[in-house]
């Protein structure tokens, strides 16, 4: 019965407001005031009385003095807008003293990732009363994914060093960790094929006219074919030599044995360097004026990107990328435009087009 009453409190309320732990400056205090206590005691001496009590209330003064600093600040975080695996990032940090007149002095911050601390600490030497700081740590995550921020635990061994005592603030944050951008050879632009209805080699206002294909948002009104539109039921647009030779297909091999659950931590490594290479030529492609899409394994539907403005939006996506089994096909097949790009681990077999091995 008290296990399924302990089910219903809140987990912030099983928790200490405060916390405290002894400094070795501390524990060397504690054991001489004790000493003196036991001598005081024994002795009967004044003097020793007279020090006992000073050295007791130095450690009232201590608890008092370090909870005003704790007491009624406030953390906020400001994650940079892009982080990648493998990169060194600055993570931003605020402290505000919401005090109308007390200062807070001495104050280290650390940041929590899944309730554990980060080895970096900030550092805040003095909060006038109602005023805002600012600071910074550098961090650096190993691979690409979700990391959720839970809170901060804030510190201060103020005023003597005796006790560091704590308090947690909780601050939910996710941040998504991008793939690591990883310098590539600037591969040779893909080499048009034919299409094959309705090429023909009449000229068009951008080039040469090389076939129909359905219509994307941003395309120019003036380029729907109308017999296609009729006959296929779906807006159709004509393409031109130049703007199909700019497509660029990236077939990035997700595939793990077991996908997820493949636990060969060589082979899953491998697969990061594949999604950061993947990640890397959509980028160069993207920053060249290419449309580009990344076709994977499993059910994502790829979508066409341009502009380096998507580029977030793809590298979103390869972030969460999972790994799926490798006899799972591929979401979309090669599209008779380009030839597509095959980005595999080392010592995968080659299946098709242009091969780069991670």
């Amino acid at each position: 019965m008290w296990q399924w009453l302990a089910e219903l409190v809140p987990a912030r309320w099983k928790r200490w407001p405060r916390t405290l732990k002894l400094t070795r400056e501390g524990k060397y205090f504690i054991g001489i005031t004790v000493g003196v206590g036991f001598a005081a005691i024994n002795t009967g001496n004044n003097l020793l009385y007279l020090l006992l009590g000073m050295m007791l209330s130095l450690i009232i003064a201590s608890g008092v003095m370090s909870e005003s600093t704790l007491r009624d600040v406030d953390v906020t975080r400001q994650p940079p807008l892009r982080i990648h695996a493998n990169r060194p990032f600055l993570m931003g940090i605020a402290l505000k003293n919401e005090k109308q007149k007390l200062a807070s002095f001495s104050v280290e911050v650390e940041d929590l990732v899944d309730d554990k601390p980060l080895d970096k600490k900030c550092y805040f030497l003095k909060i006038p009363a109602g005023r805002l700081q600012h600071t910074s740590y550098r961090h650096l995550f190993p691979r690409r994914g979700r990391y959720q921020f839970t809170g901060f635990r804030v510190s201060t061994k103020f005023p003597f060093a005796l006790f560091r005592k704590s308090r947690r603030f909780e601050l939910p944050t996710e941040v998504i960790v991008f793939p690591e951008l990883v310098p590539v050879r600037r591969a040779d632009p893909p080499k048009a094929r034919s299409m094959g209805e309705d090429a023909r080699g009449t000229k068009g206002r951008r080039g040469e006219f090389h076939g129909l294909r359905e219509m994307r948002e941003g395309d120019d009104p003036r380029d729907v074919h109308w017999s296609s539109t009729a006959r296929k039921g779906r807006p159709m647009v004509r393409e031109y030599e130049d703007e199909a030779a700019r497509r660029v297909s990236i077939f990035l091999d997700n595939g793990l044995p077991g996908g997820e659950a493949c636990k060969d931590e060589k082979q899953r490594d491998g697969l990061e360097r594949t999604i950061s290479v993947a990640a890397s030529l959509a980028a160069d492609y993207l920053e060249r004026g290419y449309l580009v899409r990344v076709v994977t394994r499993g059910a994502a539907r790829p979508q066409w990107l341009s502009g380096p403005q998507q580029l977030t939006r793809l590298l979103h996506f390869l972030a969460l990328l999972a790994a799926e089994p490798t006899e799972a096909p591929f979401a979309a097949p090669t599209d008779n435009i380009a030839d597509p790009i095959l980005v595999i681990p080392r010592g995968r077999p080659r299946a098709f087009g242009q091969v780069v091995e991670a």
